[in-house]
């Protein structure tokens, strides 16, 4: 049964949604952030619309978000949302992006809405999860690969310039061609594939606890482990992933050895 806070957070992502769906490929105002990132409008509007959903039921707790901001509220609970993960995608017009939505209790990420509003289709499909009540896509239950074997592995990367610049660059080059395949499915996809045993890793090294912090609460629920790529939880500051099935993480983790570069 979902809490009332799980399905706060599904209520939200549903009300960023309908505004993404009416907005997609539509004529929209985009700007740039000073790390030259768009952002429109839309994404502004639907963090709006998300914050209101949670204040309504939840109004002592804190919040972090991707264009407003962070507003605190009590220590304890903590909602981190993006909008629009993908905002480069939304702008181009391809449903590569989503709604993501998260809670962190007492610095411990509890909670996962990933919602994809314009994905299959325009179909959309939603992924959430809650500690110890397991992961869902659309109310199926989702559970990781059971895979073992770095031969049998199909690994997914996304966003990797900082791995690129280190050490673990050369270390990844000589895993690939160990690997049965690998793909760059990216943002919410992998992570959504990777609790649905359709491929069996994720290595990121550029990244921002926003876009990964709900797929997180997703992946483990799925029986996956998902911290960064040196090993260690994550946090507020966490900038890297290295999400897999229990088996293969700590393989990969052996293999890459990787150290941010200065």
């Amino acid at each position: 049964m979902p809490s009332a806070l799980l399905n706060a957070a599904l209520e939200a992502a549903e009300a960023a949604s309908t505004l993404i769906r009416k907005a997609y490929r539509g004529n929209f105002q985009v700007n740039y952030k000073a790390d030259a990132s768009p952002v429109t409008e839309v994404d502004i509007a639907a963090e709006g619309a998300i914050k209101a959903v949670l204040k309504n039921h939840f109004p002592s707790h804190g919040f972090y978000g991707e264009e407003l901001g962070r507003e605190t509220g009590d220590a304890e609970h903590l909602w981190l949302i993006d909008p629009i993960d993908g905002t480069k995608a939304f702008v181009r017009g391809y449903p590569l992006f989503s709604v993501q939505i998260a809670l962190m209790r007492r610095g411990e990420l509890v909670l996962g809405v990933s919602s994809a509003p314009c994905w299959n289709g325009g179909i959309g499909e939603t992924a959430w999860a809650e500690k110890g009540q397991g992961a869902w896509l659309d109310g199926e239950r989702l559970r990781v690969s059971d895979n073992t074997d770095l031969a049998k592995a199909t690994l997914s990367t996304g966003n990797l310039a900082r791995l690129a610049r280190s050490e673990a660059w050369a270390r990844l080059g000589g895993l690939i061609p160990r690997l049965h395949r690998i793909r760059g499915y990216g943002d919410f996809l992998h992570y959504h594939w990777l609790a649905a045993n359709k491929l069996d890793a994720v290595i990121e090294s550029d990244v921002n606890i926003l876009d990964i912090a709900a797929c997180s609460v997703i992946v483990h629920e799925a029986g996956g482990k998902f911290t960064d790529l040196q090993g260690a939880p994550l946090g507020l500051d966490t900038t890297s992933v290295l999400a897999a099935t229990p088996a293969l993480h700590g393989q990969l983790l052996q293999e890459l050895r990787y150290t941010p570069p200065a």
